[in-house]
């Protein structure tokens, strides 16, 4: 009989890859803890824009974005780059890490959905 002994310890970090893989993809312009880079890139701690476009953040994260955009009542200009090579995969588990990290409390993607959203990127 095999037994499984999780306790608290499953639920410490449930999206370890999905911090992993922003920390190696994202990190660098939207910092470690989410708090952007000043006036040139938004933060992803906190921001309104992570609610009001859901749906949107799975393309942004694939294909960049060259507009500008307002997060928490400012203007961001800075073109984000696409991350064209990560899978369906990557991006939802770094799309749940951002969620639920640095104070957001967003539902978390599910893969097919995401896979549905992606289909819809220009």
């Amino acid at each position: 009989m095999l037994l499984v002994l999780c306790g608290m310890a499953c639920d410490r970090q449930p999206y370890q890859s999905g911090e992993r893989l922003y920390k190696a993809h994202c990190a660098n312009c939207h910092m470690d803890k989410g708090e952007g880079l000043g006036a040139l890139i938004p933060p992803l701690a906190g921001a309104d824009y992570l609610a009001k476009h859901q749906d949107q953040l799975p393309c942004l994260i694939r294909k960049g974005l060259k507009d500008t955009i307002v997060v928490n009542g400012k203007i961001y200009a800075e073109q984000m780059p696409p991350n064209e090579a990560l899978t369906d995969v990557q991006i939802t588990n770094i799309l749940n890490y951002i969620n639920s990290s640095w104070g957001n409390q967003h539902p978390a993607f599910q893969l097919e959905a995401l896979r549905e959203m992606l289909k819809k990127c220009q």
